[in-house]
């Protein structure tokens, strides 16, 4: 059921019976996504060792990234809630007819090859259109708190999901993994269902082809004077932070002599930090100068990346990753509230798979980069090249005064901050 056209609601974020109800859901997918990868993971290393498991993984990640902009065509196209519901009714299917599949014979690689096809091209689809989802449930000026809440609750799922995915398997192996899973996902759809959209009605007019609305989008994206560069910022901002320090965490801890547990002890203040910043910014009235705020925020996540690679002790180290998880934190949160505040609604699911295929695209990237600087050079030189990426996106922050100068305001209340592009009108 989708209320289309109903008033937004004026009260906060976290007090918003509809926006709870789409934290919900979107808490129980992400858990679900955490289940699902170990579950997939661990069935592929069963079958066929970690060769197999790797072959797996990568099958799931190509089509995610290769097809994540044409997701955004399809949310902005269908609209960001129909795009989801059907997303998650394809992945509680799948998963399930996996589940039974596994508990009655043993998988074969390719079996497990087809289901991360699969799961990665819904994925590609899926993210944009949740992503688009917040301005249509709440004010702009909420979409800060919300993007907090967000960040609480992936927070939590990844702390949640391994410890539930680990139990299962414990007792019922990767069958019972895949179960939970599915079951998540279809917890996920039946509180989905309920969540009230606010917003113009969608209309199947001038539409043209997907290739041509995709090319709009981007079109839209580089004359934006706001998104372009925000967009840049977000990319340098994820590449270290969204994956590649997990691994440059290992190999420190390993040159330091700190062991597993050394290097437990800082992502666990890095995620803490993260965790901290995502609480603060749900339960903040407002962000003053949030444009401003961003770059300070990716100063010091430059700074603290400095100092954790020529940590001299432990405790210097567990302070400085919780210092870059709440700076980094920071960062995340409030560039995605000016995304979403910034869009034009009908181009919010192509610009929501830019900045996630920034995300998801360039940080695997670095992944080979890693062990090969931290081999040469040392990891002090790796995280000192984080902080480089860091300062490069604080300064280009500083340098454009539209991104210096950037409010979480309603769209009304400012100026058009770019032309939409040629041949669509204004809105």
């Amino acid at each position: 059921m989708s209320a289309e056209g109903t008033a937004r609601p004026a009260r906060a974020a976290y007090r918003d019976a509809n926006v709870l109800r789409w934290l919900a859901a979107y808490t129980a997918s992400v858990t679900g996504d955490v289940v699902y990868f170990l579950a997939l993971s661990w069935a592929a290393t069963r079958v066929g060792g970690p060769s197999q498991a790797g072959l797996v993984v990568a099958a799931g990640a190509l089509p995610r990234a290769a097809l994540m902009l044409g997701g955004g065509v399809v949310a902005d196209r269908f609209g960001p809630r129909r795009v989801a519901v059907v997303s998650d009714a394809i992945r509680c299917a799948v998963i399930l007819a996996v589940a039974a599949t596994v508990a009655l014979a043993a998988p074969s690689v390719w079996l497990l090859v087809a289901v991360a096809l699969v799961f990665g091209v819904v994925d590609a689809v899926f993210m944009p259109a949740v992503g688009a989802l917040p301005p249509r449930i709440t004010s702009p000026e909420q979409l800060a708190r919300v993007q907090g809440m967000r960040g609480l609750s992936i927070r939590l799922s990844n702390a949640v999901g391994p410890l539930l995915a680990g139990s299962v398997m414990a007792f019922g192996d990767a069958a019972g993994a895949f179960t939970v899973a599915g079951v998540l996902f279809a917890a996920s759809l039946a509180v989905l269902l309920t969540v009230r959209i606010a917003g113009p009605a969608e209309s199947a007019s001038r539409r043209g082809s997907a290739r041509s609305e995709l090319g709009d989008g981007l079109r839209y994206v580089r004359r934006h004077r706001m998104l372009a560069p925000l967009v840049v910022v977000i990319g340098l901002s994820e590449m270290c932070f969204s994956g590649p320090v997990a691994t440059g965490l290992v190999l420190l801890a390993e040159e330091r002599g700190w062991g597993a547990s050394g290097m437990g002890w800082i992502a666990s203040a890095f995620s803490a930090g993260a965790a901290a910043a995502a609480l603060l910014l749900t339960v903040a009235p407002r962000i003053p100068r949030p444009g401003l705020a961003v770059s300070g925020a990716l100063l010091v996540t430059a700074a603290g990346a400095v100092v954790l690679g020529s940590a001299p002790s432990l405790p210097v180290a567990v302070l400085s990753g919780a210092s870059i998880g709440s700076t980094s934190g920071f960062t995340a949160t409030v560039t995605g509230a000016l995304v979403q505040t910034g869009t034009d609604p009908r181009y919010l699911g192509r610009v929501t798979s830019v900045t996630s295929l920034c995300t998801l695209g360039l940080a695997p990237a670095l992944f080979p980069a890693v062990g090969v600087t931290v081999a040469l050079w040392g990891a002090d030189a790796f995280f000192a090249g984080c902080g480089a990426i860091c300062l490069l996106a604080a300064v280009i922050g500083l340098s454009v005064p539209v991104l210096r100068r950037a409010e979480l305001r309603p769209p009304g209340s400012v100026a058009p901050t770019g032309p939409l592009p040629s041949g669509l009108p204004e809105p």
